[in-house]
């Protein structure tokens, strides 16, 4: 099935748009688990390592079947070496295997063989000395930067619908203006020069659902942008960062929404994967409280939809 409609059915079946972030930081892991991974007879990275893996996995068992998508950030992970990038890959292949659809929000951007090898590692895979398969970590987007090109884009592509990408198109953060609303000679901004890029790249690619496996990063924040974005590439998928602790309220989550209401993806991170720390005496039900502050934002998303 094309990325796409994978994505949009998982959104279906689930009755979600949420995408959990799975950004685990030491503060966020439960005192019980840390404990636990301090006791193991390992480095302290890989102590660390285990600790998140061990969260993040408990983390997916509670929020499958409610979320349409998880989201690593895989600077939380690169942070820890080698331990880092096995939990990395832990990770993805446990959220694979219960059917969980996965972003990478790596935020990659280079050309050439560059990216083509970004492609292979994150993505699809590679070959060895004899031509046997290598995988790669198998997620099934991957965020990057636009910024150098069609150079920098294609060769993150590969075959229609294998895979998909979100270009960083209006981000969520208080200074994405600085660049992003720059207004170009012929009057419009820069993220609507990059929209139409995203779109162009994304013809010929569609799925049968009509939307295209080249998405774009659209933030809760800028609204408005999100409806005037959303004109400039109709068949994008948005992965909507912002909402909840950045700001963006699920009225303003939803504004880039086809007018179908699908093609929207919107990501929360802290507010649920450390939501027990709003009740930290109960931290051991905390993949619980991650359910509980999902299904709040799924309730929140429904209504403003």
């Amino acid at each position: 099935m094309h990325v796409a409609d994978r994505l949009q059915s998982s959104m279906d079946a689930t009755g979600s748009i949420a995408c959990v972030g799975l950004d685990p930081r030491i503060e966020l892991v439960p005192p019980s688990i840390r404990a636990w991974a301090q006791a193991l007879p390992v480095s302290p990275a890989e102590q660390v390592g285990a600790a998140f893996t061990r969260y993040n996995c408990e983390i997916i068992d509670a929020v499958d079947g409610a979320c349409a998508a998880v989201k690593p950030q895989a600077a939380c992970y690169e942070a820890l070496g080698v331990a880092g990038w096995q939990c990395l890959e832990k990770t993805i292949s446990y959220a694979r295997s219960k059917g969980v659809e996965v972003i990478l929000d790596a935020k990659r951007g280079d050309i050439g063989s560059t990216a083509t090898h970004y492609r292979q590692g994150l993505l699809d895979g590679t070959q060895g000395l004899s031509g046997e398969a290598i995988p790669g970590l198998g997620a099934d987007w991957l965020t990057a930067s636009p910024y150098l090109g069609s150079d920098s884009t294609e060769p993150l592509l590969g075959a229609v619908g294998q895979h998909g990408i979100f270009l960083l198109v209006k981000t969520s953060n208080p200074s994405a203006p600085d660049l992003q609303d720059e207004h170009l000679a012929d009057g419009g901004a820069v993220s609507s020069r990059v929209a139409e890029l995203v779109h162009s790249w994304g013809k010929g690619r569609l799925s049968s659902g009509g939307l295209s496996d080249v998405g774009a990063v659209v933030g809760a924040t800028w609204p408005d942008d999100a409806k005037l974005l959303r004109s400039a590439m109709p068949n994008s998928m948005f992965l909507v960062p912002g909402y909840g602790v950045q700001g963006g309220s699920a009225g303003s989550s939803v504004a880039g929404a086809r007018p179908d209401g699908a093609g929207i993806l919107v990501s929360s991170s802290r507010a649920i994967i450390g939501a027990w720390q709003s009740q930290p005496e109960a931290e051991a039900n905390f993949a619980e409280q991650a359910r509980f502050a999902l299904d709040t934002m799924n309730s929140d998303l429904a209504a403003a939809r």
